[in-house]
């Protein structure tokens, strides 16, 4: 089994930050990225960041300035730094590694359960 687990979500007032954490344990090997999404009420879920095995990093829509994705490969673990924060940022954020089996040559998807993030005054 592959677990993805995520950490660092909370209340936060406007303006403020927070850093979000994923760390993906189990048995695989050679992840390819590692994403943040998220998703608020009434709305579809959307990419946030992204950051691959090569380095390159995407953002989504208005994000990049104020949200950071890094990744420590080591412990296989992806942080969200996330600055100025506005009601409009409120949603699950999830993370969603792509990684390969060892018995696998194909890549796959694996999903965090989510971590609420709330932005109110």
């Amino acid at each position: 089994q592959v677990q993805v687990v995520e950490s660092g979500g909370g209340l936060v007032q406007p303006g403020g930050s927070l850093r979000l954490s994923c760390t993906a344990s189990g048995d695989f090997n050679n992840i390819y990225s590692m994403a943040w999404y998220r998703q608020a009420p009434g709305k579809e879920r959307e990419m946030v960041a992204i950051t691959t095995s090569s380095g390159i990093t995407n953002y989504g829509d208005s994000l990049e300035g104020r949200f950071t994705i890094s990744r420590d490969g080591t412990r296989n673990t992806a942080y969200l730094q996330m600055d100025g924060l506005t009601v409009g940022d409120t949603a699950v954020y999830y993370c969603k590694i792509a990684a390969r089996r060892p018995t696998s040559l194909l890549f796959q998807d694996f999903w965090g359960q989510g971590t609420q993030v709330t932005v109110s005054s």
